[in-house]
């Protein structure tokens, strides 16, 4: 849905200085542009490429579909500034003299593995803000006037609610909303349920589910009759949850959209036995559980998005706190099922130590845990400059149980 606080953008109208102001959306809460300039057909990719690296966003008004080639061209042109810092980096470690420390090569690529990753992430934020800068605009209701443009009132509609007055948004968030929506639609395939999920705009795809398995071999506990899932998303541990006979699953997420998203997927699949609760981690006037699941975000770096909160956790607050409140929601003989991968660990950004420290100031220690390796593309992508920590990924179930059981 839209943000309670409205913002508008204006500019003027490059021949006709006419002043215009419309609704400013963003997906990822970015505000809204100072500078404004018009192009179209005739702008060529590197003039808009110069514009955009200087921080003028653009607001096409040509044909639509020349407005997403030009999109795919800004693309290609930042993946060449980047291979050209990458080979210039590369070429100054070649020309430098060799060190002791250099000669140690496991050593040296490890402290590098660290300052990788935060240049990747920099990149990814430069790359966005870039792509960022081509802008469009929509009538009430969602109406483009632009030629060959598709009908996307729809898609947005269900992405930021009903809206009557013309907006502006970036080239590139209109393609994630109608990306959403084509999610919505077709549905994420989960081969070992036999079923889809539907995700919605703004919700975290499962498009990568390895863990899945994991948690269809995990004995459940003895008794196993209430259970939670901790930041349900699309919901789909709850499902696996209900599906493998657990009477009263309590699913809780504190985005309207992940309720709203779950709320869906739990009525097509008719799981009377879930309950969704609106909550920060635990939820509140329940029984305790004879199980706790949480899939939380996997990596400790601050999210630039709402969508990047299912991926990134600053300093591991999501995870440490719901370590830390597990315990006392939990029945007796009850089992704390946490889903986590070690990339963070390959990348040093936490270590093994810091994790099962956690565990212990927690009052939970481990009664098991089962593994799976990656199967998504990225873990096999030898250009990945991540690809010796994402090849060697682990993704883990662990299971935890208080001290005293």
């Amino acid at each position: 849905m839209l943000p309670t606080e409205k913002q508008y953008v204006q500019w003027f109208e490059n021949e006709t200085l006419r002043h215009r102001h419309a609704r400013w959306l963003s997906q990822s809460n970015q505000v809204p542009p100072a500078r404004i300039v018009s192009v179209d057909d005739k702008t060529t990719a590197d003039e808009a490429y110069r514009l955009a690296c200087a921080g003028t966003s653009m607001l096409w008004y040509g044909d639509f579909q020349n407005a997403r080639q030009l999109l795919q061209a800004l693309t290609r042109r930042i993946e060449r500034s980047e291979q050209r810092k990458i080979s210039k980096a590369a070429n100054k470690n070649k020309s430098a003299e060799p060190t002791a420390e250099s000669l140690v090569l496991p050593e040296v690529l490890s402290k590098r593995i660290p300052n990788l990753f935060h240049q990747q992430r920099q990149a990814q934020a430069q790359r966005s803000r870039i792509l960022s800068r081509l802008l469009l605009e929509l009538d009430a209701g969602y109406v483009s006037q632009l030629r060959r443009a598709p009908d996307v009132s729809a898609a947005c509609t269900a992405a930021f609610g009903e809206l009557d007055e013309s907006c502006l948004l970036s080239f590139r968030d209109l393609q994630g909303v109608l990306g959403a929506a084509g999610w919505r639609a077709k549905g994420v395939p989960i081969e070992s349920l036999g079923l889809s999920v539907f995700p919605h705009y703004g919700v975290f795809a499962p498009t990568r589910h390895e863990y899945v398995q994991l948690l269809l071999d995990a004995p459940l506990p003895d008794a196993c009759d209430v259970a939670f899932d901790i930041g349900t998303g699309t919901g789909l541990l709850a499902i696996i949850l209900a599906q493998r006979g657990v009477q009263q699953v309590v699913a809780t997420d504190l985005n309207p959209r992940a309720l709203a998203c779950a709320s869906e997927n739990f009525a097509r699949l008719e799981l009377d036995a879930v309950q969704l609760q609106q909550a920060d981690l635990f939820p509140t006037d329940a029984p305790l559980a004879n199980l706790i699941v949480c899939n939380p975000p996997w990596l400790p770096a601050k999210p630039t998005s709402p969508l990047e909160y299912a991926v990134y956790d600053a300093n591991s607050a999501m995870l440490r706190g719901f370590l830390q409140g597990a315990k006392p929601h939990l029945a007796e003989q009850g089992e704390v099922w946490l889903i986590l991968s070690d990339l963070a660990e390959h990348l040093q950004l936490r270590s093994r130590d810091e994790l099962l420290g956690w565990f212990a100031d927690a009052g939970l220690e481990v009664k098991y845990r089962l593994d799976t390796q990656p199967k998504h593309g990225r873990s096999q992508d030898t250009t990945d400059p991540l690809f010796a920590a994402r090849s060697a990924e682990i993704t883990s179930l662990w299971c935890l149980v208080p001290f005293d059981n």
